[in-house]
């Protein structure tokens, strides 16, 4: 078959054969990414952009690592694949490399092919464990697209999936920017959503629950950021009741936010944490479920109900091995969390420049500008799922135009380069961002 070298023809046939995420496809456009390196990548007229949202939060080491694509090249000359129940050097060292940057309860590891299915099988693993069925997660969540981690899901991405699965409960978010109520402190904020959640779980059978389920910073919801407090009393309500406390790491671990996984900046210690993205930064699938050592040692008598064709693939473990040391090497952990102070200031200077920023929320390099009509107000730039003059895709396109690549969910825009990029970068790709939010400032007069 011919090799497809002419952007035109290859635009043309992703049109008529593939069926592209979450969009209507009549009127699709899609521009096509010819080639990438460190924080940039290239379209095809030419066109360079910062990847300041990283593809989908996972190219953490940006593009083109040699290093990880010098260890898939070796891998698959020497094994591309073995089924899940051979034990493979790969697969052994990747899951003590995991466990040891884990939370020193952590016992062990399943890998899956992404976050989707390592939240499927958390989801299996804490009904197992417990022998409970209901199973909590919040309205501003995603957590994958398959049944089960659709159902977990609570924006709108879920609603294809309804009816759905019974058991699954979900409560809110502590969005405090959002919520019409002036606390007088993150700590008083905190006890108020985390009495809510208690008050609902024992409403819903205490003893009936087997896991809350919750991105331990909400991610393309808006990077919500939970207040003081706020972690250890869901911890709290976990250990009076006999629940697993379950935190989703997909996009917030592996460095996003100055520590190898987003729990560790609260001093918690969850029973099972969900992850993937970050682990291979998009080089190879992978995922993963880790659990604590009081449920791995359950399995050791009980039979684990979890397989998957492609769990442990060698190809995906040798270059999440090569990731974690690229990781360590060029100190990516501390990085991130020194230019998310930089980041943050960037930040904090936009939102006393334009009135169209209603708020910023950042913690290391995983961050959001949330857009509003009234900042007095709060109101929303666009209202909950009717962005009818499609402000939102505008803004974006005026972005991308710029230089400028991410996306948006509601009324915000996220922004999560690289954990590689440079002050000077940072800085420069901002300025775009400060160019398009002149523009927006004239849309709300």
């Amino acid at each position: 078959m011919e090799k497809l070298v002419n952007p035109k023809d290859i635009v043309e046939k992703s049109k008529k054969y593939n069926l592209h995420s979450w969009s209507a496809q009549r009127h699709l456009n899609p521009k096509v990414m010819m080639r990438a390196e460190g924080i940039f990548f290239w379209d095809e007229n030419g066109k360079q952009s910062y990847d300041m949202s990283s593809q989908l939060v996972n190219m953490n080491i940006g593009h083109g690592n040699k290093k990880v694509i010098k260890a898939i090249q070796e891998q698959v000359a020497k094994l591309p694949y073995a089924a899940p129940g051979f034990a493979t050097d790969v697969k052994s060292q990747l899951a003590e490399m995991v466990i040891d940057i884990a939370p020193d309860n952590m016992g062990k590891v399943f890998f899956t092919l992404g976050g989707s299915e390592a939240n499927e099988n958390a989801i299996k693993i804490a009904k197992m464990y417990t022998g409970r069925h209901k199973i909590f997660s919040r309205y501003r969540s995603y957590h994958g697209s398959t049944y089960g981690s659709a159902n977990l899901t609570g924006e709108p991405r879920r609603y294809a999936s309804e009816p759905g699965i019974p058991g699954f409960i979900k409560f809110f978010d502590p969005y405090t920017y959002q919520t019409p109520i002036q606390f007088s402190s993150e700590e008083e904020a905190s006890k108020f959503f985390v009495d809510r959640l208690r008050e609902q779980v024992i409403y819903e059978g205490r003893d009936q629950v087997a896991a809350i389920v919750l991105e331990t910073i909400t991610g393309s919801n808006g990077v919500i950021i939970p207040p003081k407090g706020y972690m250890q009393g869901v911890r709290q309500i976990c250990d009076d009741y006999g629940i697993m406390m379950v935190c989703d790491e997909v996009m917030a671990g592996w460095g996003r936010t100055g520590e190898w996984f987003a729990i560790n900046n609260y001093n918690v210690k969850p029973d099972i944490i969900t992850f993937a993205k970050g682990i291979t930064c998009g080089y190879a699938p992978l995922g993963g479920t880790i659990v604590s050592k009081e449920i791995a040692e359950h399995f050791d008598d009980n039979v684990l109900y979890c397989g998957l064709t492609y769990s442990g693939h060698p190809l995906g473990c040798a270059a999440g091995i090569a990731t974690i040391e690229v990781y360590k090497e060029l100190n990516l952990i501390e990085k991130a969390k020194d230019q998310g102070k930089i980041l943050g200031e960037l930040l904090e200077d936009l939102k006393e420049k334009h009135p169209s920023v209603g708020d910023v929320r950042y913690i290391g390099l995983f961050s959001a500008i949330e857009l509003v009509k009234n900042r007095e107000t709060h109101e929303p730039l666009v209202p909950y799922g009717m962005d009818l003059e499609k402000l939102m895709p505008k803004i974006l396109g005026m972005l991308k135009e710029g230089g400028f690549n991410t996306y948006s969910h509601e009324n915000c825009i996220i922004i999560a380069p690289p954990l590689i990029i440079t002050e000077e970068q940072l800085k420069e790709a901002m300025k775009i961002m400060d160019g398009v939010l002149d523009e927006v400032d004239i849309m709300i007069r």
